[in-house]
């Protein structure tokens, strides 16, 4: 007779699916010179997605790097932003984001066509939920953060595109003489 919470039932702890897909986007060893020498600490930079619209940045920095990631996670949570993605899981018009030295060019793509971008970019695209899209860093830098942070700027210029209710026109219609 095997115990009450044996695993092989499935009686054990069960673990919950997060609210929030996360990818870490970079780690830095970060120094500080103080009185005594160098003084350690990481700066982590965090994506969060729930790969339906919503997606968030965050950068923290901690003693260690699970403390920085914590704090990463938390900051993007409170900045989360809501991306207006059409049907076919792309972004509805050509739009370009700046952030410091970083330059970015997101532009719609036809179904079928993937994730035609690099680095920063295809993460955030990713966890946002876009499906097709073609990008491309313009800017010569390789920081990631600002990368992703122009990619991020570039998401908030997109707006929903409202398609016309389909009306009929007055020609169209019959008309009955008596």
């Amino acid at each position: 007779m095997r115990p009450q919470g044996d695993r092989r039932q499935g009686g054990g702890p069960r673990r919950e699916k997060p609210e929030y897909d996360q990818k870490v986007l970079d780690i830095r060893r970060t120094a500080r010179v103080v009185a005594g020498g160098r003084r350690f600490s990481f700066r982590a930079s965090v994506v969060i997605g729930n790969r339906n619209g919503k997606v968030g940045l965050g950068m923290g920095k901690g003693a260690d790097v699970s403390s920085a990631v914590e704090k990463a996670v938390a900051k993007a949570k409170k900045d989360m932003l809501i991306v207006a993605i059409t049907k076919t899981k792309t972004i509805p018009y050509e739009v370009e984001g700046k952030s410091s030295a970083a330059r970015v060019l997101l532009k719609p793509a036809q179904e079928g066509r993937g994730l035609v971008a690099g680095g920063p970019i295809r993460i955030v695209a990713d966890l946002a939920g876009i499906r097709h899209i073609t990008a491309k860093i313009l800017s010569r830098t390789p920081n990631k953060l600002n990368n992703a942070r122009a990619t991020m700027e570039a998401l908030k210029k997109l707006k929903p595109i409202k398609v016309p209710a389909r009306t009929i026109a007055p020609a169209a219609i019959p008309v009955v003489i008596q």
